[in-house]
């Protein structure tokens, strides 16, 4: 537009005084009796009528200002009544929080003083305007759906943490989250509310009534006979628990719902400058609407829709003396809400493209042409905030016309390119809480949503395993399920093309902010918004315990979806024209971007520990590898008390700053709350009644002042600093010599991408877990229905009581179902459909690339940030257990490969020394746990290369000290588990009968032994000498360790239950005890595995160690069968008391595991090593050969041959479990138990008595057989081997053991 430019260069007064006649020809303006014909077109009286041409004064620019003065003030005077104080009403005229005197507890007020967050257990406060006669209405924006009583209160009410609004007489209160009305008492009344909608509250004190609406519906009256009379005014006041929020509405802005009849808002409505501003308006449309015809001379009626200035004077000059009226005016909320933003809603109400309405640009263009620019600041400023009000707290309909209304003229405004700019850098990330526009809130109550209309036929699964799961068995389907099933998926299909239309609309919002080709004034769009987005992950991510900062991960989710289509929408169009570039298909994060110091990751922690400790000891790498030199004043040392002094000389300079400090960070980082209103002051104000900050209301800044410090980089980049230019790399610099010379995309593509990765991190995840819970419902649910119809068919027609009572249980079902099926289809569409699986997937794609290529920098990996790990784990997480009711993760494209890769990426880095942090290695070792439970995910860790599968396991078999052992010990066990003794069961067998749990979770899978690895493991123990006894001695060590403080804990269990006196067991000290179990069983199965696959480290004496391990597993197996075996013993009253939280604990799990480990052993040995095992097995002094009776049942220890199976419950026998040890088993058990009952009568009969003298004095089980050097005290053999494993000192003297001898005693003593 010719005249955009020239905005500069006029002010409204040059405007007002260049317009004399005699320059019409040379400036184009018109001739005298045009513009007059023109001028009272334009300007029309008050009703609208122009008086005949003779009587109307004859108007030119020159006597225009105070024609206008005049029109604009024809009805003021009838106004000016209605500025006085309302009758009814007391307190100031501008209604606000009382911030003052009029609270109770901790509340952060918002500085408009209209939001507020509460921040303890019930704080209350109050406004400062009361009425005492009349009818009065305000509004109250919910924006949490927690713990809150709103209403009215008199100034007499007293409350505290305890009692709020309605706890005491004369208050009364709605509080939508129980669904209650309170005035001392309470009783049921209205409807349950959810974030985003508006409570009206209304009291009407010439009846003595109040009553409530929700969403503009209401609710009927809540109170009757509410006390009145002298003395007696009601304030507007509420309560709320913590973390819950709102915004009130005085009256401030136009109310949402003010059709009430005869109720007046407590704030009276700015009324002449109502009339005034849409006086102007109106004016405004004239001139759109009226064209002039210099070449006929006339008037004509033009299009609006294309109405464009073109340069026209006469038309410049007219819309200079509105706008000199406008402008003021459109600096209030109030008439920027219900006169402009009402005005440009009806633009876009005829249809089509945002693109096919260029009237809101040109209009924009006269608003900065024409408007101070304080003032076109402020009108934008308030447009966006009551847009963003707007789409926050629309009720969702069925079409969700509202929601598409509100963003397409928040796109039509963005699409303006220099309003853009200033509503990027100034409020979309600073004022307002922008992101809410990328929200799809979810409807709680669906009737009013309209989601019956739109879903009329539900439908859920009613085909369940014992588990509680869906079972897949299609063909049970009935021709009415079918059919219902279908109508349900073609309502879930109609839900989502109208929520895939605000989501492209969403999409277009993001689209214009990561322009990055607008350079005109200033730098691009795109390059702002990357550092806002970046303080915004900041936030995000250094506040995680500051609600007042916090994006709320719903939010977050939705952001996150559209930014990756809007990523990946530029990503590819660079593709298009950069053809040597990656497509987003390949994308990934360099490595580079890590350590170059080009994107601040503001203290997160890295995989290798902290970034100052990193610089320090990788200076050289990084100076070679990557050409990165550290600035030396970088790498000196801090210390504690450099830090200390630090952070005290901070605080004093924030102390003595306050004031400056609190105006720099601003709209930054002490900005209103994410759950209060979206449309708030810069900073919010902290109320607490028990400190004297109300002396200086502004939240205390703490350490934030670092923050903006840090950040204040980030805000200074230019385009240059990221997408580099001649020889300068950007956010590349530092290329390590690993990484392709390729173009990837455009640098800042780059930094968003990492963004999307973090933000997922931060909160998106957690997320989509919580979701999941209404599947959850769903299914429990439906199993209830189900449970409760099979009941109905089995009531005998004699019980018409029972049968109305099951009747009813049903219907309560089935609307309950019916409900959760339209809310689960709704967040299907918005959370869970294919396309939010395909970008998650997306994501994980990303994270393995960017680890690949991060490792194979060698040292450089350790800069990488730990959320790529989490996300990459997290990520497959999600796609496996959250989207799989709705979407397969088994049709994603490279689905295999894609958990190939991970599959190495968890093999490789769980024990990876680059990586420091115990939470990420203690991720790690779970993410990959988990995945050898699933027989798809375990195939793929077979699929890895050799190479990294040898490594894999010879990292699992690493000792179990100086590490956490049990993750490693419960990955070789899921390794083991289908070829163990009696090891085929999904659920112990006692618990079968027990109420089934997750059947999900990795320890319920199916067993899915992998023989590939067991063969491995079996190399590495066979071919490396030292690697076995190091391996064995710790998981005996740990069994030792894990039993003894089993047996320690049961014994005092079993004490407690014994006193008379009534005493509870701690659950704690019951789930450390079963825990213990657990590991005791689990650590057994891994010598089981180790025995069946390599039995020669145990029975092939020429191996140094062989017989100790040997002598040492018969020493454990002997006192595990001997504690858990004996008749009535501790073990045996623990069980039977069959204790909440011990359920696991029982004879089954760990006789199998020691009678598995036995029959290796003994039978399937050679003879040989059958001869050894046996001698060991019976010298041990602990060995009963009871304890391998009592497996089959026999109650005597005489009873050598096989029982029947026992009849006896007390009395365990492997013959009862049949279902789990087959018959080849029990045959191999009676094998051992036959031969260890020989072999002991044989062993007895040959032994010779001997004196106390020669046993060794350490066990007094073995003859003393060893003789140690340089101190000569004696041992057996097995006491010192087993002790110089873990000790060199003499057990006697402490003197240090340089050697051992083998001692006989001589014949003459």
């Amino acid at each position: 537009m010719t005249s955009r430019g020239a905005g500069t260069a006029f002010s409204r007064k040059n405007y007002r005084l260049s317009t004399e006649p005699e320059k019409s020809k040379v400036t184009g303006i018109v001739n005298s009796r045009l513009l007059n014909d023109y001028l009272h077109r334009v300007f029309t009286n008050a009703d609208g009528n122009q008086p005949a041409a003779a009587y109307r004064k004859h108007l030119t620019f020159q006597n225009l200002q105070e024609h206008l003065d005049r029109l604009l003030a024809e009805e003021n005077g009838s106004e000016d009544s209605r500025d006085q104080v309302a009758e009814g009403r007391l307190g100031p005229s501008t209604v606000v929080l009382d911030h003052t005197s009029g609270f109770e507890g901790l509340l952060l007020v918002d500085d408009d003083l209209l939001g507020v967050i509460g921040h303890s257990n019930f704080g209350s406060i109050r406004a400062t305007t009361c009425v005492y006669k009349g009818k009065w209405i305000y509004e109250v924006l919910i924006s949490s759906q927690g713990l809150m009583q709103i209403g009215w209160c008199t100034l007499n009410c007293r409350f505290n943490q305890e009692e709020g609004v309605g706890d005491t007489p004369d208050s009364y209160a709605y509080d939508g989250n129980r669904v209650r009305k309170w005035n001392v008492t309470t009783t049921n009344y209205g409807k349950s509310w959810a974030a985003g909608d508006i409570v009206s509250c209304l009291i009407d004190l010439d009846e003595g009534t109040i009553a409530f609406c929700l969403n503009g519906i209401s609710l009927g009256t809540a109170f009757e006979n509410i006390t009145r009379g002298a003395g007696m005014a009601y304030f507007p006041a509420i309560s709320l628990s913590f973390k819950e929020s709102v915004a009130f509405n005085f009256g401030s802005r136009p109310l949402r719902y003010p059709l009430v009849e005869g109720y007046r808002p407590l704030q009276d409505p700015p009324v002449a400058d109502l009339v005034k501003a849409r006086k102007l308006l109106g004016y405004l449309k004239n001139v759109i609407h009226i064209g002039i015809d210099v070449t006929e001379g006339k008037l004509v009626e033009k299009d609006t829709s294309m109405w464009q200035l073109q340069g026209e004077p006469t038309v410049l000059i007219t819309l200079a003396h509105i706008f000199n009226y406008f402008s003021p005016l459109m600096c209030k909320v109030y008439l920027v809400e219900d006169v402009l933003m009402t005005f440009l809603l009806s633009i876009l109400e005829r249809g089509g493209a945002v693109e096919a309405h260029p009237l809101i640009q040109q209009l924009l263009d006269l608003m900065w042409l024409l408007m101070e620019e304080y003032e076109v600041h402020e009108c934008l400023k308030q447009l966006l905030m009551s847009l963003l009000r707007a789409y926050r707290f629309s009720p969702i309909i069925p079409d969700l016309g509202l929601q598409i209304h509100y963003l397409r003229l928040t796109i039509a405004v963005l699409k303006h390119e220099k309003s853009r700019k200033y509503l990027l850098s100034n409020v979309l990330f600073d004022v307002l809480r922008s992101v809410v526009f990328f929200y799809i809130k979810s409807p709680l109550r669906v009737e009013e949503a309209g989601l019956q209309e739109l879903i009329p036929t539900t439908w859920w699964p009613n085909r369940f395993t014992k588990e509680g799961k869906e079972s897949k068995e299609v063909k049970e389907e009935s021709a009415e399920e079918r059919l219902r099933r279908r109508a349900y998926e073609r309502g879930c299909q109609r839900l989502k093309k109208r929520i895939e239309v605000v989501e492209g609309l969403q999409v277009q919002i993001l689209k214009l902010l990561l322009n990055n080709k607008d350079r005109g004034g200033g730098e691009a769009s795109r390059y702002i918004f990357l550092n806002k987005f970046r303080k915004f992950l900041q936030e995000n991510a250094s506040n995680r315990g500051n609600l007042t900062v916090l994006c709320p991960p719903e939010y977050m989710v939705c952001f996150l979806h559209r930014l990756i289509t809007a990523l990946r929408f530029f990503w590819d169009g660079h593709k298009v024209k950069t053809p040597a570039a990656l497509s987003s298909e390949e994308a990934y994060v360099p490595p580079q971007l890590f350590y170059n110091g080009k994107v601040d990751y503001f203290d997160l922690q890295r995989l290798g520990g902290l970034l100052s400790h990193l610089k320090k000891t990788l200076k050289d790498d990084l100076a070679a590898k990557a050409n990165v030199l550290i600035d030396p004043a970088e790498l000196q040392a801090v210390t504690m008390d450099d830090l200390d002094e630090d952070e005290e000389s901070a605080t004093s300079a924030a102390q003595s700053q306050r004031p400056s400090a609190a105006l720099a960070i601003g709209g930054a980082l002490a900005r209103p709350g994410w759950l209060s209103s979206p449309t708030l002051g810069r900073a919010n104000r902290f109320l607490s009644t028990a400190a004297v900050s109300l002396m200086n209301p502004r939240r205390p800044l703490g350490t934030l002042e670092k923050i903006k410090v840090r950040t204040l980089s980030v805000e200074q980049r230019t385009e240059e600093d990221i997408e580099g230019s001649h020889g300068n790399e950007g956010l590349l610099l530092g290329r390590p010599p690993e990484e392709p010379d390729q173009p990837i995309t455009e640098n800042s593509l780059l930094e968003v991408l990492d963004g999307i990765v973090m933000m997922y991190n931060l909160s998106v995840h957690q997320q989509l877990g919580k979701m999941v819970g209404v599947s959850d419902d769903v299914n429990e649910y439906a199993m209830a229905l189900k449970d409760t119809e099979e009941k109905i068919s089995r009531c005998p027609k004699r019980r018409r009581d029972i049968h109305e009572e099951l009747l009813k249980s049903q219907k309560v079902f089935s609307e309950k179902l019916n409900h959760l099926s339209r809310r689960l289809a709704w967040i299907n569409v918005t959370i869970y459909s294919k396309e939010k699986m395909q970008d998650i997937y997306w994501l994980l794609q990303v994270c393995i690339r960017t680890i690949e290529h991060g490792d194979r920098t060698g040292s450089l990996f350790a800069f990488m940030p730990e959320f790529y790990l989490s996300v990459a784990m997290n990520s497959y997480s999600a796609l496996k257990n959250y989207f799989s009711p709705v979407n397969s993760m088994e049709e994603l494209p490279g689905y295999e490969e894609t958990l190939m890769r991970l599959a190495a990426i968890l093999a490789k880095h769980f024990a990876d020394s680059r990586i420091v942090g115990t939470d990420i290695r203690d991720s790690l070792m779970q993410a990959l746990a988990s995945y050898v439970c699933y027989p798809h995910s375990l195939r793929a860790v077979e699929r890895i290369p050799e190479e990294q599968r040898i490594s894999m396991m010879k990292n699992l078999l690493a000792p179990y000290e100086q590490r956490p052992w049990a993750q490693t010990n419960w990955i070789l066990v899921r390794l083991w588990r289908g070829c163990g003794f009696g090891y085929r069961y999904t659920r112990l067998p006692h618990l079968l009968k027990t109420k089934p749990e997750d059947a999900s979770l990795p320890s319920l899978q199916k067993p899915c032994p992998s023989t590939l690895l067991q063969r491995h493991m079996a190399d590495l123990l066979r071919s490396d000498r030292d690697l076995a006894p190091s391996f064995l001695n710790s998981v005996l060590n740990q069994l030792n360790w894990a039993f003894s403080e089993f047996i320690g804990m049961i014994q005092e269990i079993q004490q407690a239950a014994e006193r008379l006196e009534r005493n509870f067991v701690d659950s704690r000290q019951l789930k450390v005890c079963a825990t213990c179990f657990d590991l005791s069983v689990s650590l057994l199965r891994v010598l089981e595995m180790t025995v069946t696959l390599a039995p020669e480290i145990f029975l092939d004496w020429n191996r140094p160690s062989s017989e100790l391990l040997l002598r040492r597993l018969a020493q454990v197996l002997s006192f595990h069968k001997n504690r858990v075996t004996a008749e009535r013993n501790l073990f045996d009253r623990v069980v039977n008391l069959r204790l909440p939280g011990l359920e696991s604990v029982d004879h089954y799990p760990i006789l199998v595991a020691v009678t598995g480990i036995l029959v290796r052993l003994l039978v399937d040995t050679d003879v040989q090593g059958a001869e050894r095992a046996t001698a060991v097995l019976l010298a041990d002094p602990c060995f009963q050969l009871r304890s391998i009776q009592y497996l089959l049942g026999h109650a005597e220890p005489s009873a050598l041959v096989s029982a029947a199976p026992a009849t006896d419950k007390r009395h365990f026998s492997l013959h009862t479990y049949t279902d789990y040890i087959s018959a080849e088993e029990l045959v191999k058990v009676d094998k051992m138990l036959s031969h260890l009952s020989e072999e002991s009568k044989q062993a007895a009969a040959t032994t010779l008595p001997t004196s106390e003298e020669d046993l060794c004095p350490i066990c007094y089980a073995h003859p003393i057989s060893a003789i140690f050097r340089p101190c000569s005290h004696k041992s057996c053999k097995a006491c010192i081997n087993q002790h110089l494993m873990n000790n060199k000192d003499c057990f006697f003297c402490k003197a240090t053991i340089t050697g051992v001898d083998d001692f006989t005693k001589p014949a003459s003593s």
